[in-house]
């Protein structure tokens, strides 16, 4: 994993680069390619996602989130990134979020896929590549993550990478406009991570 412009203060310039793929805060270029994918795989992400606010792939929507991530990262509270291939093709999203610090040094880890890109490697890489980052530049102690029991893809994916079954949470978050279960998966500082499968493109 390569850092760009990591300093003691974090910014929107934070660039993470990992095995074929990248992590990047999103920009304002980027609203075209973003706004396209997320409605091309609407009914995909929809049972995995809260409910879209309707003005949502608005292009002034969108600033608005770059403003409020851009914030985040200054505070320290939360790093929202795209995420890229190494040619450069926006796939999906991840977020390391709920930074808590003090006694506890944790974050919670969340993702979204492009339909298109889904299933082939991609996220999985950026998942290691973000663990890399939650470690090692953010210096925390503990990423958390959550899955629908339903999400078999989701659960296999953080199993391959290293993150462990803690439990089971009743109603723990409202997703596609209803409370819903979820299973709750870790990993820790100094954990094995694996290396990732060969599939990709």
């Amino acid at each position: 994993m390569a850092l760009f412009r990591l300093g003691p203060s974090f910014d929107a310039a934070t660039l993470v680069r990992g095995d074929g793929v990248y992590l990047r805060p999103a920009e304002m270029r980027d609203f075209d390619e973003w706004a396209s994918l997320r409605e091309r795989s609407r009914q995909f992400l929809s049972a995995w996602e809260p409910v879209w606010p309707s003005d949502d792939l608005t292009r002034a929507a969108f600033r608005r989130r770059i403003r409020l991530h851009g914030e985040e990262m200054s505070r320290d509270e939360a790093f929202p990134f795209l995420v890229f291939r190494d040619d450069d093709t926006l796939v999906g999203g991840l977020t390391v979020g709920q930074i808590r610090r003090g006694v506890a040094q944790t974050a919670t880890l969340g993702y979204w896929m492009g339909h298109a890109y889904a299933g082939r490697g991609y996220m999985s890489r950026a998942v290691r590549t973000a663990a890399g980052f939650v470690f090692g530049s953010l210096r925390l102690h503990r990423l958390e993550a959550a899955c629908l029991p339903h999400n078999e893809a989701s659960m296999r994916l953080l199993r391959s990478v290293g993150f462990g079954e803690e439990g089971y949470a009743r109603a723990y978050l409202r997703i596609d406009g209803r409370w819903q279960d979820h299973v709750l998966f870790a990993l820790l500082d100094g954990d094995p991570i694996a290396a990732p499968r060969r599939r990709m493109g």
